[in-house]
């Protein structure tokens, strides 16, 4: 991980363990049960300063696991991996402009396609709800007879929560298996780095109640995006 990534890191550690502060995030004002994350470097260094910020005496004051989950693991790009992006468009021009239009059809070589990584992803989620449900809601809660309507809810402060850490391409999946939605829709979602989504389940149906928050990261944003630029030049992000 870069310097400025450790700086993004931080800061969205330091806003998931003070979510009450204003603006409040939509999520309960208690320790999670668990930091999911990918297997990668990169993932597991942002896991661990969230829960090194979680466990400080002004936040919760509690240690959270952290797990990580293969499932979670970014989108494997085959031969596209280490190379740059002008000489996988100069080799692979055609497949790349079908995977950018319609990712269903092509894929890296060597790579994962969509429907292959939607079943790891799959489990990754199922292993995630498993240990939401096995730790219960502390108070009771109503059926999902609850208004939708933001604004009309009645908090619910003790209900049992995660964070999940991982990958753009992997992100975009799971939020289309959550939501039922097909694979060709992949493109729809777009994730920064450290930005935050939230998703509640309420009786067994998600609700998106944020995506890709950015504002604790303004002040990083203009290094940040000179930096992304930068490093999606050298490692050819497509």
């Amino acid at each position: 991980m870069s310097s400025l990534g450790r700086r993004q890191a931080g800061r969205v550690a330091e806003r998931l363990a003070h979510p009450g502060v204003s603006p409040a995030l939509p999520i309960p004002v208690r320790p999670p049960v668990e930091i999911v994350h990918s297997p990668l470097g990169r993932a597991r260094e942002t896991a661990e300063a969230t829960a090194a910020a979680m466990a400080a005496p002004d936040a919760f004051a509690a240690p959270v696991p952290i797990r990580p989950d293969p499932g979670l693991l970014e989108i494997g790009q085959g031969e596209w991996e280490g190379l740059r992006r002008d000489e996988i468009e100069r080799r692979w021009s055609d497949v790349l402009a079908t995977w950018r239009r319609r990712p269903l059809e092509a894929w890296a070589p060597g790579g994962e396609n969509l429907s292959q990584v939607q079943v790891r992803v799959r489990g990754a989620l199922e292993r995630a709800i498993a240990a939401l449900v096995a730790a219960g809601p502390a108070v009771p809660m109503a059926s999902g007879d609850r208004s939708p309507v933001a604004g009309y809810q009645t908090k619910q402060a003790d209900q049992p929560w995660s964070v999940v850490v991982g990958h753009d391409g992997v992100f975009k999946i799971l939020l289309l298996t959550l939501f039922d939605l097909p694979l060709e829709r992949f493109w729809m979602w777009s994730f920064d780095l450290c930005g935050l989504t939230v998703i509640e389940l309420r009786a067994g149906r998600p609700i998106l109640r944020a995506v890709n928050l950015t504002e604790h990261l303004a002040p990083l944003l203009d290094a940040a995006s000179q930096e992304a630029t930068e490093q999606r030049q050298r490692s050819g992000a497509l």
